[in-house]
């Protein structure tokens, strides 16, 4: 079982990357859509679209990700984009808040640029 979820060797697809680009960017789309939605304060009618591309292709890379190789479940680069996925999610309950929106492009930013030691650091062992 330990095997399916962590395999010793990440499981991959023909066309993966290109599959993963396109997902990246439209997940880019979807957040230039609610930070501008946020930016110029539209209505849910107007945003909402950008928040579900967002959150739908968000979603898509954590599935990818985790069915790669689920060692990207408790790394904190998976970590944190759970979190992040979990407060846009959020957003649909209560609306776009700025303390959201902000705190995802600071995790973002901070993930993004990290090192290698940070967004692959895993608080649990598996060996």
């Amino acid at each position: 079982m330990k095997d399916l979820i962590f395999p010793q060797q990440s499981r991959e697809f023909k066309g993966q990357r290109w599959v993963n680009i396109l997902l990246r960017t439209l997940h880019l789309v979807g957040i230039a859509g609610v930070g501008g939605a946020f930016l110029f304060d539209v209505t849910n009618q107007q945003w909402l679209p950008y928040m579900f591309v967002t959150v739908i292709s968000g979603s898509a890379m954590v599935i990818l990700e985790a069915w790669s190789n689920g060692i990207w479940l408790i790394q904190l680069r998976g970590l944190a984009t759970l979190l992040k996925l979990g407060l846009l999610s959020l957003t649909l309950i209560i609306g776009m808040q700025a303390i959201i929106l902000f705190s995802v492009i600071f995790i973002s930013g901070l993930m993004s640029h990290a090192p290698g030691k940070v967004r692959y650091y895993s608080f649990i062992r598996l060996d």
